[in-house]
This record gives C-alpha cells, structure tokens and sequence, in this order.
C-alpha cells in the first residue's frame, strides 16, 4: 500500500491533514490525523513519514567559487542578526521583570495557565499544594485520640486541617473501649494524644513548640518517612461493632412477651364504631398467663401492668394501663405509627431499657463528634453525604432504637430540657439523609410532621417534641390543633414555663435556622443563652438608626406568642446583642420616637 501526505485543508477544516493511499485494488482512501490543541505540547512526527526538505549542506558541489562565497557571507549576516536580536529580547525580557505591568493589562505567562478548554474536554491545571507535596514523602499515618466537646482536640484538629496533612482520629466518647488503648499506651486518659506510626509523640503543648521552632515539616517528614507498622493505634472500622463492649442484657420480662406473641389471638376487631388492627383483649392475656405460669388471675394482671409500664404492651385508645376485663390492647410493634419511627426496624428493642440520663449523654457525645468531623468550625455548614457514610452515624442510628422504651419521666427539669434540644437536632440530621431536605411549603410540612422516632413507648416527629414538648403543647403556625390532647401521657413531660430561648437552640437544616449544636445537661440554660446571643450577632437582628427601623429574624413573627410584644421583645433582646447594636436600640427605645419592625426574609436552602 503506498501513502502519501495531503497538507491542504478542503472544506475549510484547520489543523486537519490528511493521507491519501491505494490499497491493493486501487481504491483511493482517506486517513484523518488531527492536529494538537494550540496549547497542547505538540509531538514530534514518526521518522520517515515526513520528508525533509534538503539542507544547503547537501546541495550538489559546485566550481563557482563566488556561490560558495556568497554563501558564507550571507549565513554570517544570518547569525549575526540572529545574535542581535537574541540580545534585544533578553533586555525586554528583563525590563519586564523589573517594571511592573500597567493597571488594566492582563499579561498570561506559562505557568499562571489554570485551564483551558478543548472540544469535548476540559483540561484543568491544578498546582500541588503545600500538603501535598509533602504527602509523596509521608508514608507513615498521624493517629490521635480525642473526646467529644474538647477545645484542645480541636485545636489538633484544626492544626492537621490547616496544613492539609491526612490522620486518623479515635474519639473515645464515640468508641468507648479504645480509651482502654490509650491508657495502655500513655499511661493516662488524657487527650488529646497524638501517634507518629506506633511512636507517642505528645499533646497540643508539644505541636505548638514543635511549630514554634520552625522545624515542624523537617521532623514529621523524618518521623513518618517509613511505613506504618501494625503495632501503630489501628484506624476504627466501619461497620463493626466493639468486641469488649459490655453485653446488653435482655429485659427480665422477655420470658412472658414471647410467650404472649406466641399464644396471644391478636387479630382485628369493632370498637366503638372504629376497626382497630392488630389487638388482643386484656381477659385472653390473663388467660394465657394463669396457663402457662400456673399462677392466679391477679398475679397475671401485675404482669400485664408492668409489661405495660415498660411499654412491650398499650392500651388501644390509651385508656388504662391493663385490667382484666373486655378491654383491648396491642403490642407497641403493631402500633399504626410504629411504621413511620426511623429508629424502629423490623422488631422492638427487647433489650433491657438504658438509664434515659446514659442515653441523652451518650447521644450528646456522638452527635458532638459528629458535627466535629463533618462541619465547619462556624457550625454554619453541614456534610450531609459525609455524615451518612461515617461510622459515628451508624453508631448513632444504633444508639437510637435504644431510645424505643427508654423512661423519660426519671429525667429532671434540665435534663429533659438538653435531651429534646438534642434529640430535635439529631432527627433532623437523620431526617435529611433518610428522606432528604424539603422544597416546598407540602414536602416542610411533612418533613417535620411525619418523620418520627418512638421514644419511651410514644411517637415524637419534630413538631410534636419543638410544639409538643418544649413549646408546652402550644399550635404550631398555621396549625388549628396542639399537639397533645387530653390525656396524653406525654403532656407529664412538658416544662412549666416555655423558655423562649429554645428557638435559638434549635436548627432545622437551612441557611437563617441557628446553628445547629447539641446541649449538655449540666449547663443547658448557659448554653442556650449562649447560642441566643450568637444567633443575634451573626445577623438576627439589625438596627437602622436613620431610618429608626429593626430589622428582626422571622422566627419571634412565627412564634411571637412565646415573647410577647414587640416593644417588650426589643428590651429583652438587648441582653443578647453585641455593644455596639445595644447602644444603638437602647437609643431607639429611650428617645421616645417610634420604632419601625421589618422581619426579614427567611431562607430556606439547606445549611450544606
């Protein structure tokens, strides 16, 4: 087959040569080569396929001297010039340099080029950072241990962050029996505690001098120049639970539920006009218990209130907690709600019930941890899709079904307070990832009415705990109903007095919500204050001297009941704003003018 080359371009198409060959049967055909991107680097062409043109050099001899001559002089004129003007673009170049470009002009020079765009691709130059240049020369792993709502752990942390460098953190709060670890290692529960490979290298004070001295790179570079060996602390699992966690022991009422679920003719019946599904009547319980335990029918009946105290077992309308009589009842798995309860799965928790004060710490600590890995440190934005791939958030959904038949009313006043405050806060973290972030003013009013956990035996969505709850069973906007009504056992675990400060500690996922936090039981009303005055600062409140206008959240409009009227909000809200918005609104009050409210637009986008 003989190929030759077509430089012309037909049909108006740059940068497209072509080669013509015959085949065996003398068909003509086409081959396309196409040419590199301007800014591509451009190949050299195979050897061969391109004939040079002749050099002077090889041109056939010639007699005539004055050729030859001529020849010379005017290749050393060549050169000569080539030399000069070499020269004269050196003292440009150099000028440049040393003369700074006119303001306006916009000069592109090799190394600023960051992109550039071919048909079909976008290529994007992106220089190494600082981090990671250094990471080719790390092969070794950072570890430190740490603990949930700790300030020098997050000042490790952010010292890794800042300068890009990779490591494992192992929050004992999050993996309790790692804290056995490192006291074996350190000799102390202390934290944090930072590990170069398998060698201890110290705390925050030894990070800080480390950096001071300038030699920080120099020594981590040498210190984790070398493989990770497998004595270093080992990097959690996802996915797996401890292995020395204490066992959970089975409910010692257990025996008498299975046999119940077993023997029990649970099926639906009529009452009152109403079909109820799934129920069984308090006279056959007592029948199969006298049956089985051999005991009298008084006996089986205080079985059948603590089974109802425990919440394995409830009263179809809520009436009593168990007689012996034609009343009905059903187990809590067949509850019509219990579908809805993100924290139920398959079956109830049968496992004896955790102290509710073990459960709200535990769930604090978690929930800390989370927002400290998966946040920024202004707590303003959230990694949703990261939290759903953690390990700590797998541990939290677990810890959740503990919370099915946990006791709520041992609590005390602060410690109910702190654990609805958390446990809104994390629902709405879950709500986001299960069933993702409301668009519109329908999908809202799903989102925080039927996305519910059962806890303590009874369904709480996000609206019963805010309105239920901690607002102390008052409508919600634009609601005709509360929450609770009479009778509701949930009622015994309202506050006596609604704090309005609750709706700065509250974060429902978007951009004008507060930020979102979890609350310790010990200081809840300091926190709470805290987060309030946080809230007003960072834009909750703006005051316009000139125009004597506040410019007030929406969120005092919506539940403006809770504060009372607007001159009396303005007062109160002064204990909550910097000096400089306090002086200004106690200007606008004691002066004795009127004082113009604007709320301000609320913006529901998710907080991510």
């Amino acid at each position: 087959m003989v190929m030759e080359i077509d430089s012309s371009t037909p049909n108006g198409d740059d940068g497209v040569n072509k080669i013509n060959g015959h085949d065996h049967d003398g068909d003509r055909r086409h081959m396309a080569i196409i040419e590199p991107h301007s800014e591509l680097p451009k190949p050299e062409a195979p050897a061969g396929l391109f004939a040079l043109p002749p050099s002077p050099s090889s041109s056939p001899p010639s007699g005539n001297y004055s050729f030859k001559f001529g020849k010379f002089i005017r290749e050393r004129s060549n050169n000569f010039s080539a030399a000069i003007v070499k020269k004269l673009n050196s003292l440009d170049d150099a000028r440049a340099e040393a003369e700074p470009e006119p303001a306006g002009s916009t000069v592109i020079k090799p190394d600023e080029v960051t992109q550039f765009n071919i048909s079909g691709l976008k290529v994007v130059v992106k220089l190494k950072s600082h981090g990671e240049e250094g990471d080719e020369k790390i092969k070794g792993r950072i570890s430190f241990f740490s603990r949930s709502n700790c300030r020098d752990c997050t000042a490790v942390r952010r010292f890794f962050k800042q300068r890009g460098l990779k490591f494992v953190e192992i929050n004992v709060d999050v993996f309790p029996p790692r804290e056995k670890e490192l006291i074996r290692r350190t000799g102390s529960s202390q934290v944090p505690r930072v590990f170069l490979n398998d060698k201890l290298f110290g705390g925050l004070v030894a990070l800080n001098s480390l950096r001071n001295s300038g030699t920080f790179d120099e020594r981590f570079r040498e210190m984790l120049g070398r493989k990770c060996s497998g004595d270093a602390p080992a990097p959690p699992l996802y996915g797996f639970d401890d292995d020395d966690e204490e066992e959970e022991s089975m409910d010692e009422m257990l025996l008498s539920v299975k046999l119940l679920r077993q023997r029990l003719p649970i099926q639906d019946r009529l009452i009152k006009l109403k079909i109820v599904k799934n129920c069984f009547s308090g006279s056959e319980m007592v029948d199969v218990l006298t049956h089985h335990f051999k005991c009298d029918r008084m006996k089986a009946v205080e079985i059948g209130k603590q089974l109802s105290r425990k919440h394995f077992i409830h009263h179809v309308f809520g009436e009593n907690e168990f007689e012996d009589e034609n009343h009905f009842y059903r187990f809590l798995e067949h509850e019509p709600y219990i579908r809805k309860c993100y924290n139920f799965r398959v079956a109830t928790n049968d496992t004896a019930p955790k102290p509710a004060v073990f459960v709200g710490q535990r769930l604090n600590k978690i929930m800390s941890a989370i927002l400290e890995a998966y946040a920024s440190d202004d707590r303003r934005h959230v990694d949703y899709a990261a939290i759903s791939k953690s390990e700590e958030f797998r541990r939290y959904v677990n810890l959740a079904s503990d919370l099915q038949r946990v006791n709520l009313f041992e609590l005390s006043p602060d410690e109910k307070l702190a654990f609805f405050l958390n446990l809104y806060n994390a629902m709405v973290i879950h709500a986001i990832i299960r069933v993702g972030h409301p668009e519109g003013v329908i999908d809202r009013k799903s989102f925080f009415s039927d996305f519910q956990y059962v806890v303590g035996g009874y369904p709480y969505s996000l609206s019963t705990i805010k309105n239920g709850i901690l607002r102390n069973n008052r409508r919600d906007t634009y609601s005709l109903a509360k929450p609770f009504g009479s009778g509701d056992k949930r009622l015994e675990l309202c506050p006596l007095k609604v704090n309005p400060l609750i709706h700065f500690g509250l974060c429902n996922g978007t951009r004008s919500s507060p930020t979102v936090r979890f609350f310790s039981a010990q200081g809840v009303e300091a926190e709470l204050r805290s987060a309030s005055r946080e809230f007003f600062q960072s834009g909750g409140m703006e005051v316009n001297l000139e125009k004597r206008t506040v410019y007030l959240t929406r969120i005092i409009k919506w539940f403006n009941v809770d504060f009372g009227q607007e001159k009396e909000i303005l007062k109160w809200s002064i204990n909550y704003l910097d000096a400089t918005k306090a002086g200004l609104l106690t200007h606008l009050l004691d002066d004795g003018g009127p004082v113009n409210i604007i709320y301000q637009s609320y913006d529901w986008s998710m907080n991510s």
